[in-house]
């Protein structure tokens, strides 16, 4: 299995001209999510960034965050909710199958986080209301207003830049240096001109990506993906796993990831699946129904590619296309077509290339409110005119990786954790267990923002440890 070229050396010292208490691998939400904690704690950091703007696969999402005990939440009159029953809808998704002790950790993490980000670095959360996402007992989908996964990296770039968090870009780190007990000394990186520069550092944390983007990795470890679009960052080639494996470290989760049921082509945007939970179907070619849509979207990647062609149609009416518009994403791929306007059974059939009495028997089933053979219950019908767009299945990022200990530090093939390397985010193993049926909606944020904020405060522990004086 290839992987990128990342290598190790050993050293008894690192020769930098810079050194920094904590050295950050990577740029996204999780990569600025430690960085603007560890200065809230006095901690020195610098973040390495192989892109000339930070965004990865941050910029790429839709930008929601699950967190319960939140002050949002409790602004919106949501009560009930707690770490405990957060990491019990994880579980139930992953069917018992996440690393208990990561869940446990993320599920308190991610409310303090989203609080901390708020009260001091501005990022003012609303909760996506109106529907629940699948597998989330009740509403705790965070977003910025915007809805996008840009604005939130906006937000986080320029809340960095306000905390004068040095951003170090165009620096592709393809070496980690390490002394003979495993302790990283430092880190080697590429600049643009070809110059080769080392930086020193107390604690380094990898927040750097998974491996979507290396289609030869996908192939071996994900072959159910092989070809579906990738709709990630180029950037996630699996180059926390190549150290990984140098270091002798435990993987996790391999076969996890976030596929997509909903990615529209041929436009190349994402519908959200909030239609799909307020009452929206999908069917196939033949205007069949194919699968429970509220099961999840990661696995209806699965199910639409096993249609004819990957492709299938998002069907809904004029009350769901006003929610749909609600969100960014969708409103650019109106924009750019994707939206069909069938004013009946008929046109709509005509549409999609299928038999009008077929299509018809479809929608019946959906009118009857009742529970459909798949188990899906429609609280109504769709109503003319109808509106239709066509989607393909796709992988979006990875969900496993590193192994660590809950508060970060990347662990050994026995399970003892390294000194002073941490992972978080898309090179650490995440929630979802080890299929695409465990992704919870929003695991993939969860584990970037909670992931740095826990690492963020692991490192700092090893600074301070490290400084402190000894008698």
């Amino acid at each position: 299995m290839n992987g990128p070229l990342r290598t190790m050396r050993r050293a008894a010292r690192v020769e930098a001209d810079v050194h920094v208490a904590v050295a950050i691998v990577g740029g996204g939400a999780c990569g600025l999510t430690a960085a603007l904690m560890l200065h809230d704690a006095g901690v020195d950091c610098v973040v390495l960034e192989r892109d000339a703007l930070p965004s990865g696969s941050t910029a790429l999402s839709s930008g929601f965050i699950p967190a319960p005990g939140t002050r949002a939440q409790r602004a919106h009159g949501v009560t009930g909710d707690s770490a405990a029953r957060f990491a019990a809808d994880i579980q139930a998704k992953a069917r018992g199958r996440a690393a208990p002790a990561l869940v446990d950790a993320y599920a308190t993490a991610i409310g303090p986080a989203l609080d901390a980000l708020q009260q001091r670095h501005g990022l003012e959360w609303l909760l996506l209301d109106g529907f629940l996402y699948p597998g989330h007992s009740v509403r705790r989908m965070h977003a910025l207003p915007q809805k996008t996964g840009r604005a939130l990296m906006a937000v986080l770039h320029a809340a960095a830049g306000a905390a004068g968090i040095p951003i170090l870009t165009q620096a592709v780190v393809d070496t980690l240096v390490l002394d003979s007990a495993q302790r990283v000394l430092g880190i080697d990186y590429l600049r643009p001109d070809g110059r080769r520069e080392t930086l020193g550092c107390a604690a380094l944390l990898l927040a750097c990506n998974g491996f979507g983007g290396n289609a030869q990795m996908v192939r071996t470890l994900l072959p159910e993906m092989a070809e579906a679009r990738f709709c990630g960052h180029v950037g996630n080639d699996g180059s926390a796993i190549a150290w990984g494996r140098s270091l002798g470290a435990r993987l996790r989760d391999l076969g996890g990831y976030q596929g997509h049921g909903s990615w529209v082509t041929p436009h190349g945007a994402l519908m959200s699946w909030a239609v799909m939970m307020a009452g929206a179907v999908q069917v196939n070619g033949a205007g069949q129904r194919f699968h429970d849509e509220t099961q999840g979207y990661s696995e209806a990647a699965l199910h639409v590619l096993a249609q004819p062609q990957g492709i299938a149609w998002n069907l809904f009416d004029a009350p769901l296309l006003a929610l749909a518009r609600s969100f960014p994403d969708f409103c650019e791929a109106e924009a750019a077509g994707a939206l069909r306007r069938c004013p009946s059974v008929a046109a709509l059939a005509d549409c999609i290339g299928c038999k009008p009495s077929v299509l018809q028997r479809t929608l019946d089933t959906v009118r009857a409110a009742s529970a459909a053979p798949d188990g899906r219950v429609f609280a109504r019908g769709l109503d003319a005119p109808y509106f239709a767009v066509k989607v393909t299945g796709a992988l979006f990022h990875t969900q496993g990786g590193l192994d660590t200990a809950p508060d970060m530090r990347v662990l050994r093939r026995d399970g003892t954790p390294l000194a002073n390397l941490l992972a978080a985010g898309g090179a650490a193993g995440g929630v979802s267990g080890d299929a695409a049926s465990g992704y919870l909606s929003g695991n993939g944020l969860l584990s970037a923002v909670a992931g740095g904020y826990i690492a963020a405060r692991t490192a700092t522990t090893i600074v301070q440890s490290r400084e402190a004086p000894t008698s």
